[in-house]
This record gives C-alpha cells, sequence and structure tokens, in this order.
C-alpha cells in the first residue's frame, strides 16, 4: 500500500481530513515505522508497530496508557511538570488500527520540539537525565507488576548470551568466520550476568521506561528545557540500573551509536557527571544506597548488552533491528564494545563521580 493509501485510511480512523492529509517519516528508531500524519488542521504522529518484536500490540497500549493515566493524575496534583505523550483513539473509541495486515497506532503530536541522537553539551545531558528522573520518580508508587512484560526478559543479560550461543552455533548465514574478534570479546564477557543475578535481590523492582536513549526525550524549541519524555513502549517491571545505563551508552559518546570511527568511541567524563546530576537530583529521596552503588555496573551492563544484541542479529541474519546494508549490525555491535571497554577502563573514575 502506497503512503498516499495509508494516509487516506489513518486519517479516516483518527478523525483528519483525508482528502488533505499527508505523511511523512519521522525519528530514528530501530522497531517500528514512525510517521507525522498532517491535515490542514492538525498533526498526529502514528506508528506502524512491529509485531515481531510486540506480538501483543494490545499490551504494549494497555501499559502506556496506565501510565498515561498516572502521570496526569500526578500532573493535576503539580507532581509533574513535563508533557505527557498520549494514546489518541480512533472515531470508534479503538487504539489499534489495521491497515493491510499491519497495526497502527496513533500519538498526540508535541509541537515547538526537536530531540537528539547525540549529546552537545553537559547542559543538555543534565537536562534529559532530569526529564528521566522526574519519569522514574513520578512511577515509584506506580504498580510495577501491574505492566504487562511486552518483550519478555528483556534485560536479561543471561538469556541473552544463550540467545547469542544459538545463534552462534547455527550460523544460518555463515557470517561467523568475519567476526571472531567480536565473539572472543563476548565470551569473555559472560561473568557480567552472574554480577547482575547476585544483586537482583537487594534492590526494588520498579516500573522503568527501560529505553532512556537521548532521542527519547523532547527538547522545547523556545528554551532548550526538557519538554516530554516518549516512547513508553518498553514500559515493564525493571531496575533503575538498566535506566542508567541506557543515558551512559546513549548519552556519553561523542559517535552515533552505528558510526565506524571508533577511536573517537569513548565515555565523555563530563557528559556522564551531567547526566549522575541531572538523573539523582529527582530520586534523591527515593534511591536506595544499594542502587546507586549498581549503577556504575549498568554503565557496563547496558553498551555490552546491546552490543552483544546488535552482534546476535548479525549473526541470524538482521532479523531484529533495521539496517541499512548487511554490515550495519556488526558496526553497531564494535561500536558498543568500544564504549563498554571505555567504561571498564574508567571505572574508578565513573565510580567516584556517581559517589560525589
Amino acid at each position: 500500500m502506497t503512503n498516499t493509501a495509508i494516509a487516506e485510511h489513518l486519517s479516516q480512523e483518527f478523525g483528519l481530513d483525508h482528502e488533505n492529509a499527508t505523511i511523512k517519516p519521522i525519528g530514528s528508531g530501530h522497531i517500528n515505522t514512525t510517521m507525522l500524519l498532517k491535515d490542514a488542521q492538525q498533526a498526529v504522529v502514528v506508528q506502524k508497530l512491529n509485531t515481531e518484536v510486540f506480538p501483543n500490540p494490545e499490551h504494549l497500549v494497555e501499559n502506556a496508557r496506565a501510565i498515561e493515566q498516572h502521570l496526569t493524575e500526578k500532573a493535576d496534583k503539580n507532581d509533574y511538570e513535563l508533557e505527557i505523550i498520549k494514546h489518541l483513539p480512533t472515531t470508534s473509541e479503538e487504539y489499534l488500527v489495521k491497515v493491510d495486515g499491519e497495526v497502527w497506532r496513533a500519538l498526540e503530536f508535541i509541537g515547538k520540539s526537536y530531540s537528539e541522537d547525540v549529546v552537545s553539551c553537559p547542559e543538555k545531558a543534565q537536562t534529559a537525565a532530569n526529564a528521566f528522573g522526574q519519569f522514574a520518580l513520578a512511577l515509584s508508587d506506580f504498580d510495577a507488576q501491574v505492566l504487562h512484560h511486552v518483550i519478555p526478559d528483556f534485560h536479561n543479560l543471561a538469556m541473552r548470551i544463550a540467545a547469542f550461543n544459538d545463534k552462534l552455533e547455527a550460523d544460518t548465514q555463515n557470517r561467523a568466520e568475519k567476526c571472531q574478534e567480536e565473539i572472543a570479546f563476548c565470551q569473555a564477557q559472560f561473568g557480567l550476568a552472574d554480577e547482575l543475578e547476585s544483586i537482583y535481590g537487594t534492590i526494588p523492582l520498579r516500573p522503568c521506561h527501560n529505553d532512556t536513549k537521548i532521542n527519547n526525550m523532547l527538547f522545547c524549541k523556545e528554551t532548550d528545557g526538557a519538554r516530554s519524555v516518549i516512547d513508553l513502549d518498553t514500559c515493564m517491571p525493571g531496575y533503575w540500573l538498566f535506566d542508567f545505563g541506557d543515558m551512559v551508552r546513549t548519552f556519553c559518546s561523542p559517535e552515533e551509536e552505528d558510526s565506524t570511527n571508533l577511536d573517537n568511541v569513548r565515555v565523555r567524563e563530563e557528559i556522564f557527571a551531567a547526566l549522575v546530576k541531572g538523573y539523582v537530583a529527582p530520586l534523591e529521596n527515593e534511591l536506595t544506597p544499594e542502587e546507586k552503588q549498581s549503577f556504575l555496573l549498568g554503565a557496563k551492563v547496558m553498551p555490552f548488552m546491546i552490543g552483544l544484541r546488535f552482534l546476535t542479529d548479525y549473526l541470524d541474519g538482521d532479523n531484529y533491528f533495521a539496517t541499512k546494508h548487511s554490515e550495519h549490525n556488526l558496526h553497531r555491535a564494535r561500536n558498543q564494545f568500544k564504549l563498554y571497554q571505555d567504561v571498564v577502563a574508567k571505572e574508578a573514575l565513573l565510580e567516584k563521580l556517581i559517589h560525589s
């Protein structure tokens, strides 16, 4: 189906002028297809959900709407200052639409805002990290157990290692010989899974965002302040160490995650210090000592685990992450492993920054 036909169908479903509707891609996500649907009067964000990744899209929407409601209640009491991105119903009060066999949903469009793929300065890092901290604090009294596990074992490193081993053994694409160095490197880091297992009983289970990339926070075009935390698709029960670690992974390097300029992939200490300051400030009275202690482990685990997932997908023929060329996932994996190595090399310094 052409984009014109999709625009006409979705605009009719969501109450836009279908005769004058336009649609164009926005965002840089790996999983869902995100587009801006507009007519002369309004604009909405529409997404085609990847049902291979999210086999139960109803659960995804139920999770997000429950969180939307909780945040709205907080905002009504002046306990949450950020804008809340909300699902939009169809004219028949449904939240999911099938178009040519694909599943779509619509979200409010927050205008006069922008996102970044690479953090440009410590001030931006602190602003974004503080927004994720506000989001975490607002959900600290939300029962994590009511949320569906839309992607079971999403941050289960032991399971990710098992999946890697399975794909390596199968080697259906005959790609293993092209990445022997990366395979050996991964295998040498598998002890991280045991470190994670050892702390799970010491820290509380939280409702987490689970995808705290810098581009999942919208900045205000007029003030450069925080506007909204977006992309609630992976909000599930979890641990704050993963949200912190994903910020380290996506804030701290001056290179994008698929950059092949590996000599420049590193942890910028000033950015790390800014995200610690921004994230911890809202959570100061809620964060346990054990959780704060776990943040450095999160900073190591997340780039390694995402790199492992990229490498696994490369071995499997690129079935999970969207790619632009045959080596894309391998380049991403190398990038993330380089970042992980720099975190490990600077571990003592980063530990001091967390507790300073």
